[in-house]
């Protein structure tokens, strides 16, 4: 294998990211039925929230903030509090990704692997333990802790002085999101790997270094044994 990196994406690439779910079961620890029509009326302040963030015109703690502001109104409670349960609810649901543990497993030994995500940096920690991954990944670097999110090339700067000596051609990108992760990665110098399991028609060129549907593909490009 020629990578002596591979730098994942968190949600919808390494773990499943159920939203819904995990605001649920926050919502139900104050006694609050959340329905689907709250989860549309939610996504349609958060969505654009993380738009803003992406593009660095609000910082982490503004987005954390907004996106619960009205229910905190409505429930008198803090946002950073609901934030806070959020986060840790959604750790609690937490699943890898199917395909994810035999590539992991595949991948032990053959190169160092790492996490650069958008994510919140208090989410990350929790669910690595809870699914006993903590070893597995050498860095792991959230857009609060570089400063800018992905596709900024800051972040991939950041993650590229904490891996140390290792030239950009050594390093792929494998990310679900084609523009933070897949266009981010390739301003930065790395190959990429989409991850489309939807088997969606390339968005923009330049493409991807790799396309996939499924992990077991990547398993077999990279030429590991599974």
């Amino acid at each position: 294998m020629n990578y002596k990196w591979i730098l994942f994406d968190a949600d919808e690439t390494l773990f499943h990211f159920d939203a819904y779910a995990g605001l649920q079961a926050m919502f139900s620890e104050f006694g609050v039925a959340f329905s689907q029509e709250d989860f549309t009326q939610y996504q349609a302040t958060n969505q654009p929230l993380w738009h803003a963030f992406q593009l660095g015109q609000i910082n982490a703690e503004q987005l954390q903030h907004r996106r619960f502001a009205q229910w905190g109104s409505k429930l008198d409670i803090a946002p950073a509090t609901l934030n806070s349960r959020f986060l840790q609810s959604m750790a609690n649901i937490t699943q890898l990704i199917e395909g994810v543990a035999p590539l992991l497993s595949a991948l032990k030994g053959q190169a160092q692997l790492g996490i650069i995500t958008n994510g919140f940096e208090a989410l990350q920690s929790v669910r690595l333990a809870k699914l006993g991954l903590t070893d597995t990944f050498k860095i792991v670097v959230s857009s609060e802790q570089a400063g800018v999110a992905k596709p900024d090339i800051g972040i991939f700067n950041y993650t590229l002085n904490l891996m140390g000596d290792v030239a950009k051609e050594e390093v792929l990108m494998v990310g679900d999101n084609f523009v933070p992760d897949v266009i981010g990665g390739q301003k930065a110098g790395f190959d990429t790997c989409w991850y489309n399991p939807k088997q969606l028609a390339i968005p923009q060129e330049p493409a991807p270094t790799f396309n996939i549907s499924n992990m077991a593909q990547l398993i077999e490009i990279l030429n590991l044994k599974s």
